[in-house]
């Protein structure tokens, strides 16, 4: 019992927003993100039944304008000990929305601090380039984000390609062949990789995420720690099954994003889940 004692005291602990603004909250060092979720969306008026659709993550703010989302937060883990364990990766705690389904969005919009929270991370996604609009599109955007018209802003961003998928640092793929470097997006049942090949050609490869993927992700999904080319010690191998034209085959990703990949394929499946048990009883 003794080998896990966290000594327990008052602190102070910054919850970032998607815009960059935080809210500073006074804590005892051992409560749980649960916890500091509950007491965050207190701070900021969202509805105790909305709670759920958000969650905490650990991220990085990079000079070069780049957004990495480091992890999410399990809801047992205590936040602040993880930050103090974490400092030389000069890590954010951030609020974000924590689903997969970009359609949920509607569920959100009639509650003023949910619409803000969904606004704020939007505008920051199309920053960070997260977003792939159309030129017209963009034009748009700016005119609705110019007369603060959330709603429609949302609206239309929801047509767009990457909107509400969680974008992955760059790494390093074996598909279709060793030592490629891939862009990855997850959201939207798929699992989205933009390949550079060796030729210096890209090429564009989306597997769909479905319950067969989940029940040979759950067999083959493993996390080796192991050195990279470039001499980093903490990259994780992601691998899981899949049909490629009739064959299986492995698929590896060494990303030190494994865990929040991980978990937002669990969560795809869980909402498709979800879905499925709805319909079924409105038939």
């Amino acid at each position: 019992q003794d080998t896990f004692k966290i000594q327990t005291q008052r602190a102070f602990l910054d919850v970032y927003l998607a815009d960059g603004s935080n809210i500073r909250l006074d804590i005892q060092t051992s409560d749980t993100a649960e916890r500091i979720l509950e007491v965050t969306s207190c701070e900021m008026g969202l509805s105790r039944e909305l709670i759920k659709y958000f969650s905490l993550f650990f991220f990085q703010d990079h000079d070069d304008g780049a957004l990495s989302v480091v992890k999410k937060v399990a809801d047992f883990e205590l936040p602040y000990v993880s930050l103090q364990s974490m400092k030389e990766l000069h890590c954010k705690l951030g609020i974000r929305k924590w689903y997969m389904d970009p359609s949920l969005d509607t569920l959100l919009m009639d509650c003023r601090t949910s619409l803000n929270l969904l606004y704020m991370q939007a505008i920051q996604e199309v920053k960070r380039n997260w977003v792939k609009p159309t030129e017209e599109q963009m034009q748009e955007l700016k005119f609705l984000q110019k007369n603060a018209n959330k709603a429609k802003f949302l609206e239309l961003i929801r047509e767009m390609q990457f909107y509400g998928y969680v974008r992955l640092d760059p790494c390093i793929c074996d598909y279709p062949e060793e030592g490629c470097s891939v862009d990855i997006y997850v959201g939207n049942n798929e699992i989205n990789c933009c390949i550079k090949l060796p030729t210096k050609q890209t090429k564009e490869v989306s597997f769909k995420v479905n319950s067969c993927f989940f029940s040979s992700l759950v067999v083959s999904f493993f996390l080796f720690q192991g050195a990279t080319k470039d001499g980093e010690e903490d990259t994780l191998e992601f691998r899981f099954e899949y049909n490629d034209s009739g064959t299986w085959r492995w698929i590896i990703f060494y990303t030190k994003q494994a865990f929040l990949l991980s978990s937002c394929l669990k969560k795809i499946i869980s909402e498709q889940m979800m879905k499925a048990a709805k319909e079924g009883q409105e038939t």
